[in-house]
């Protein structure tokens, strides 16, 4: 019996070694899952966790057994060493498990997470690990990052990967309208402060009234942006615009942060005063564009995927990722009764000022027309014109600029609107 109570350091290995094979095979058979669940980043940072872990208990069940060593001296060692491995999985499976969360939303249905997830479930009840405990500290960086092109992040990005990064759009404009980072497309009825971006780099935070006269409509009346202190690159940054004020200029009057060889982590500029501000991350690989157009603000970015995806399970309520919460979005196909003091025919004048302004009917088009029947205001479609010119400029792939809007019974979707590059050229430079 005691030999069967004996476990050793290297009796508890064959399972990592089966999770990591697991893994494996799950992204050989599963190359379809789609971008928007990354499960496979989950995955992987588990393995990542877990690879020392092996070889450090390896060592130290063969110095127990090595020779010199007392019978209670080695005893001792291994059972501190199993006791060190194990929490250690424990920390890795609930980082896993937290990692999961995150992605419940963007992953429901999809075979390889719900693996995961039981997978999960199984190996801490194996483990006997408590659900609350410390998590497995984040992988150190590699000491190349720390070169000259630490601080900017598409050359390190490169240098690392081999690969330029893949970017993501959001922009949120007019009554409000907000294009999620997965192409989403809605119509926001959200009143006061509402956050758009929330992660370990960035809090971007959108405030929203009542429009003047309007019973319905709501437009952006002011933007706050927070950079976080990210390591040696940047301290934490403020900028704030209103409504006619759009200032080129952090909180602090500073239009520029974070030096390092000649190199600025932030830095603003404008080419309208007062009306627009272009905003570079360059340590995060970021560009924000904050404008006023008519009465309202709007918000455009550009932002890698590894860092718009970089925030925890508390972090759950972003109208860039997520979208509006449902009770509070409006049908965009269908706007609110125009002011009282509307002519009778401000539907039709609405669609054909969009219609010259915007010839494809997508989704911008749609907006613009939502905003001006529900306003009254002719310069509201200004807001619809710019956010498009801003997709164009911040989206690689031109086929992908343009979204169509369609009613189907249950509520709209979206789908890619393909048009011809002379069309799009002359939508970019209304």
């Amino acid at each position: 019996m005691e030999p069967r109570a004996t476990v050793t350091p290297q009796s508890a290995l064959p399972w990592k070694h089966c999770i990591h094979l697991t893994l494996l095979l799950v992204q050989l058979i599963l190359p379809e899952v789609g971008a928007s669940c990354r499960i496979l980043r989950c995955n992987s940072d588990f393995v990542a966790a877990t690879l020392d872990l092996g070889s450090s208990s390896s060592s130290s069940g063969g110095g127990g057994g090595g020779p010199g060593g007392g019978p209670g001296g080695a005893a001792g060692g291994a059972a501190l060493s199993r006791e060190a491995v194990n929490a250690g999985y424990c920390s890795a499976l609930r980082s896993y498990a937290m990692c999961t969360k995150r992605m419940a939303r963007a992953c429901r249905g999809d075979l390889a997470y719900h693996s995961a997830v039981q997978g999960i479930e199984d190996l801490l009840i194996q483990h006997r690990c408590p659900r609350a405990g410390p998590t497995a500290q984040p992988r150190p960086l590699p000491q190349g990052t720390l070169s000259g092109d630490a601080c900017l992040y598409e050359r390190s990005f490169l240098s690392r990967e081999g690969r330029a990064p893949e970017y993501l759009h959001c922009g949120v404009f007019g009554d409000p309208h907000v294009r999620t980072f997965n192409n989403d497309f809605q119509t926001c009825a959200v009143q006061g402060a509402w956050p758009l971006i929330d992660n370990e780099y960035l809090f971007i935070q959108a405030t929203s009234s009542p429009t003047r006269g309007g019973a319905y409509g709501t437009v952006l009346t002011k933007v706050t942006i927070i950079f976080k202190n990210t390591r040696q690159c940047s301290e934490q940054q403020l900028y704030q615009a209103e409504l006619d004020n759009v200032p080129a200029a952090f909180a602090d009057g500073s239009v520029s942060s974070g030096e390092r060889r000649g190199h600025h982590s932030l830095t603003v500029r404008t080419q309208s005063p007062g009306r627009q501000a272009e905003i570079r991350a360059a340590h995060i690989g970021t560009l924000l564009l904050v404008r006023q157009s008519g009465r309202s603000l709007s918000l455009s970015v550009r932002s890698p995927r590894g860092i718009v995806e970089a925030f925890g399970p508390e972090q759950d309520l972003q109208l860039c990722v997520w979208g509006c919460p449902p009770s509070q979005r409006l049908d965009t196909l269908h706007p609110p009764p125009p002011p009282p003091d509307s002519s009778p025919s401000a539907a039709f004048s609405a669609h054909a000022h969009c219609a010259a302004l915007l010839p494809a009917r997508d989704v911008y088009y749609q907006a613009c027309v939502f905003d001006l029947i529900s306003s009254g205001d002719l310069n509201s479609s200004s807001a619809a014109v710019s956010a498009l010119q801003d997709a164009a400029a911040m989206i690689s792939e031109r086929e992908r600029v343009h979204l169509l809007l369609v009613a189907s019974a249950e509520r709209p979707h979206l789908t890619l609107l393909l048009l011809p590059l002379g069309m799009l050229g002359t939508l970019t430079r209304a």
